[in-house]
């Protein structure tokens, strides 16, 4: 069954009933796939009724979170971040972990369709018993990360598992949506150097807590190694994130399965300085308050939209701003005044 056809059919199991909470939540505790699936899928809904049980279900899980380790990948198209993300699940997997990979797929802008192709593009990963891969459509939101996937996170690490891996599309602003949800931001880049460092743009560097420089295998080993040195370089020039971690460049193949263990040590070192630190803490409390207020605005769109009043003066707006006649910002307060002021737009 494919990724579409299963996430269909977990539709199609909700739509018959709304879950029992209590036993949903006991159920993804003992680490039933079938159960966290669901699970997930119950988040992922925009039906008001489903989203109250979700709500409920993730107060009732949330005492069983935040034990795992939260990494984001990221990277640009090309790079290999499935081949790497695959070797690397499997990897530690192989060390006896559990493992979830929380893939964000592309949603097209024109149907609203996503690709969900992960579970073919990491066949064997998504058949290790100890590994959980599920891929999520963006659904249009900010970076192409969707509205749930924190959420998606929270379930993953209820139900057991150590690692959590979100992996994004890479494009546009996903790289600060990623780094705001996860303890370590891992950017992986091609062997090049020159040109290639000259494209990345600074911001994306400066989020990073680690560079792995894949595919540094066969003729490509000189290329990666002089792209090591020239990130490497680039990284001092900037200042770090933390005042106990200072990110480093690694290289790996994840075709030939090397520099994996080094990119783990890696990873794991720095969950180590940055909880004995206290920086931890601190990181996953600020992101929970970003969490809040990101649910704040998109719920504050979301009734905007669905205000009759704001629907039917829209348009005379758009076409005041479109002619020069008012400016987009007088329009917007107009709007947001009827809206939030329950009165008369002036």
């Amino acid at each position: 069954m494919s990724g579409t056809e299963q996430k269909q059919a977990e539709r199609r199991a909700l739509s018959r009933g709304v879950p029992d909470v209590g036993e949903l939540a006991r159920a993804v505790r003992e680490g039933r796939r079938a159960a966290l699936a669901r699970a997930i899928t119950l988040v992922e809904s925009s039906r008001a009724d489903h989203q109250e049980v979700a709500q409920k279900l993730l107060v009732e899980l949330l005492p069983d979170t935040g034990k795992a380790i939260r990494i984001g990948f990221s990277g640009a198209p090309g790079v290999g971040k499935s081949t790497f993300t695959e070797a690397f699940g499997c990897y530690l997997t192989a060390q006896g972990l559990k493992v979830a990979v929380l893939a964000i797929d592309p949603s097209s802008a024109r149907t609203g369709g996503s690709i969900l192709g992960d579970k073919t593009r990491m066949e064997m990963l998504a058949r290790d018993p100890n590994a959980f891969i599920r891929p999520s459509p963006s659904g249009g939101t900010l970076g192409g990360v969707a509205r749930r996937t924190r959420e998606a996170m929270l379930l993953v690490e209820a139900a057991g598992f150590d690692v959590v891996i979100i992996e994004t599309v890479g494009v546009g602003q996903s790289e600060t949506a990623v780094a705001d949800m996860v303890d370590m931001f891992l950017l992986l880049l091609s062997p090049g150097g020159g040109d290639e460092l000259q494209g990345i743009k600074r911001g994306i560097m400066e989020l990073a807590d680690l560079i792995v420089v894949n595919k540094a295998d066969g003729d490509l080993i000189p290329a990666a190694k002089r792209a090591r040195l020239e990130y490497k370089t680039a990284l001092h020039l900037m200042r770090p994130k933390y005042p106990v971690w200072a990110p480093d460049v690694l290289l790996a193949s994840a075709l030939k399965g090397e520099g994996l263990s080094e990119v783990w040590e890696a990873v794991q070192g720095h969950h180590k300085a940055l909880s004995e630190a206290g920086e931890l803490a601190r990181l996953r409390a600020e992101q929970a308050q970003a969490w809040m207020w990101t649910e704040i605005r998109e719920g504050l769109f979301a009734a905007l939209k669905a205000d009759k009043r704001a629907s039917d003066l829209l348009p005379e707006l758009e076409k005041a701003v479109a002619e020069g006649r008012e400016t987009p910002t007088i329009a917007a307060r107009r709007l947001l005044s009827l809206v939030l002021g329950g009165g008369k737009a002036g």
